[in-house]
């Protein structure tokens, strides 16, 4: 087989200099560890590729060591021994693009290919595929699904496909094309990959890794999915007798997500017991209501909607990320401190629900991928069935629901004393929910729905 090369061709990932389209959504510490992820991953790949590796880097200072091939350089550290490091070169980048290849070539390579590093999802596969179209092609080109590339290969270096160029835009591909069209040369194109650039790209790669197990294996999906941002929401009304709980509990996560109180008009002491440490909005009374408010006002990947009555495990936010990255919804299991047989009754109902009709109620703790809840239209600003009937409109889009390992305990104030009357209030509630399957004026069903509050 004729030699091959293949060039790496990265930024060396220091804070501030790198993947800065993505702050602040991410700090520059967390650009430049993201960054990488992606070199850790491609370098894993291109291993199993048959062809010498270069790195190709700009961006490094001293502290990255000099020359590039030290050991203590932290592009050594992921590459380690290969072809060669060295510098790009040149105004702009489809000049510095055009140098390193021609550098490359003029070794000996028969074919060499320049890539990317903010494609986690490039396979092996695609690399040697890219390098058999270079067989019959003049010139390959990886796309990205934004308009641009993430590889260009060549078998003798030629300015075609840079001249005149500008990047960053979604015509990038389309103009690339057109260039070597004028000039005469055959392309021809990889695989489409998605590249990742900005927060909407995170967000649709963290989509992707719920259906793609290798993907949640790779340093890129291990950091994206313990990277969510989760926005706790809680909406609250006349709960002086549960806030003081909620408030410890929250007080153990407020430093690692985001935490709103949404408070529909509380004529009780509710308010004085939530100091400024927490972030509270006001809104007019009705649950439904106060959570959209609190979704509209928040800015996390994951929206956990949580009662006031409600008390969390331990890690709360690790389970939520944990389902999250093979769901889009899901909650906790539901548990009673009770000890009464119909409240745990209750509680298996409820849980079992989950999993054999893929219905959840807002007291398991519902946490939604936030694209998903604004597609879905939020909560029905319904008077009561705000939460069963997000759950049907989930379930009707073919959403599946998953479930932590780990269980949220829930108040049974709603439950009158009494083993009996407790069962007449499960009853109750069912029928409810059959009248409002049965289209019965929701009004009439919130009359009949008393406030325990």
């Amino acid at each position: 087989m004729k030699k091959r090369a293949l060039i790496i061709f990265t930024r060396v990932p220091v804070p501030g200099r790198t993947k800065t389209r993505l702050m602040p959504y991410f700090t520059p510490g967390q650009c430049a560890k993201l960054h990488v992820c992606f070199l850790k991953d491609i370098a894993v790949v291109c291993r199993k590729v048959e062809a010498d590796i270069y790195v190709c880097f700009t961006g490094g200072d001293g502290r990255y060591g000099d020359p590039p091939d030290d050991k203590e350089n932290i592009l050594y550290r992921i590459f380690g021994e290969c072809a060669g490091y060295f510098p790009q070169e040149g105004d702009g980048l489809g000049e510095r693009m055009y140098r390193a290849i021609k550098q490359v070539l003029a070794k000996g390579y028969a074919s060499c290919l320049l890539m990317g590093t903010d494609v986690p999802e490039v396979s092996c596969r695609d690399l040697k595929q890219a390098f058999e179209i270079l067989e019959k092609k003049d010139i390959v080109i990886g796309p990205t699904a934004d308009g641009g590339y993430y590889l260009v290969g060549m078998k003798t270096a030629g300015r075609e496909a840079f001249e005149k160029q500008t990047y960053g835009h979604g015509s990038v591909l389309a103009n690339t094309i057109q260039s070597l069209k004028r000039s005469h040369l055959s392309a021809g194109l990889g695989k489409e990959l998605h590249d990742i650039d900005t927060k909407e790209d995170v967000a649709g790669c963290r989509d992707r890794l719920r259906f793609q197990k290798k993907l949640q294996k790779t340093e890129t999906g291990k950091f994206l999915i313990r990277t969510s941002r989760i926005s706790v929401i809680v909406p609250i009304y006349n709960e002086e007798k549960m806030i003081v709980n909620l408030l410890d509990s929250l007080r153990k996560i407020k430093d690692r997500c985001e935490v709103i109180l949404v408070d529909g008009g509380s004529t009780d002491r509710t308010l004085d017991y939530i100091g400024p440490e927490f972030r509270l909005i006001h809104s007019p009374k009705g649950r439904a209501h106060q959570m959209n408010l609190g979704a509209q006002e928040s800015t996390g990947d994951i929206l956990f909607f949580l009662h006031c009555d409600s008390e969390l495990p331990e890690r709360p936010l690790e389970q939520i990320r944990s389902v999250m990255k093979d769901y889009r919804v899901g909650c906790f299991g539901i548990a009673f401190h009770s000890f009464n047989f119909f409240m745990f009754t209750c509680r298996v109902i409820s849980n079992h629900r989950i999993k054999d009709r893929n219905v959840v109620f807002g007291d398991q703790g519902i946490f939604i991928d936030r694209k998903l809840f604004f597609d879905a239209g939020m909560f029905p600003e319904l008077p009561v069935m705000e939460d069963y009937q997000f759950s049907l409109t989930l379930k009707a889009r073919g959403e599946k629901i998953g479930i932590t390992k780990s269980r949220i305990y829930t108040s049974d104030r709603r439950f009158p004393a009494g083993t009996i009357p407790k069962l007449r209030e499960m009853w109750k509630m069912n029928r409810l929910r059959k009248k409002y399957r049965d289209d019965v004026d929701i009004e009439v069903i919130a009359r009949m729905y008393a406030d325990v509050r």
